[in-house]
């Protein structure tokens, strides 16, 4: 139970923490609808099941011990957050009304867009990796250990739909989307910020 425990609060605390995930999910919410954030967590959470896939099958620990391996999937995130944060910051002035269509966003591009977020974010791989090698014993049942996997990638969902769903409220949309294109840049800001840090952290390691 106290594995349970500690699996339990380390994921809650990993999925309050801001970065990449709830900036793409708050800003698809309030500026695309709330269907495009919602799906853009599920992404997120399939995101989360790669790491977890890769760990309880053992290559987790090739990625903790090849640095060059690691390194380059920091800096393909890297690309991947700016390359987003670009488009956002290059965005057209919006001058429709709240009640004007949204940005089109088809459901599997909000499901891609929050599935290569996460599965690209290095923090989550050092995240899932250092908790399973730090935290879950070598003896527990490996279906103990899925259903860990299985309960972090749902709390990534179920957080970031909430998120979703506030950002999407009325009353929040009514008084930001007006400022749409600035929020864009903001967002846009955010992610290209991370991006940058990510490849310094790659250059300084």
């Amino acid at each position: 139970m106290s594995e349970w425990i500690a699996v339990i609060t380390i994921t809650l605390l990993a999925c309050i923490s801001p970065g990449p995930d709830f900036a793409m999910v708050s800003r698809n919410g309030l500026l695309l609808s709330r269907r495009a954030g919602v799906l853009t967590a599920v992404g997120i959470g399939f995101g989360v099941l790669v790491h977890v896939c890769y760990t309880l099958l053992g290559l987790g620990l090739v990625l903790q011990q090849s640095p060059w391996l690691f390194n380059a999937l920091k800096l393909a995130g890297a690309a991947y957050l700016v390359y987003l944060g670009i488009k956002m910051l290059r965005s057209k002035p919006a001058i429709e009304q709240l009640d004007a269509p949204s940005p089109a966003l088809s459901d599997l591009a909000a499901l891609r867009t929050g599935f290569l977020t996460n599965a690209l974010n290095p923090k989550t791989s050092i995240f899932i990796v250092s908790l399973f090698m730090g935290v879950v014993r070598p003896d527990t049942a490996v279906t103990v250990q899925v259903a860990y996997g299985l309960f972090i990638a749902g709390a990534h969902a179920a957080w970031f739909s909430l998120i979703a769903l506030c950002f999407s409220a009325g009353t929040v949309r009514e008084k930001l989307v007006a400022s749409r294109q600035w929020i864009d840049r903001i967002f846009g800001g955010l992610l290209v910020s991370f991006g940058v840090l990510l490849t310094i952290a790659q250059r300084s390691a």
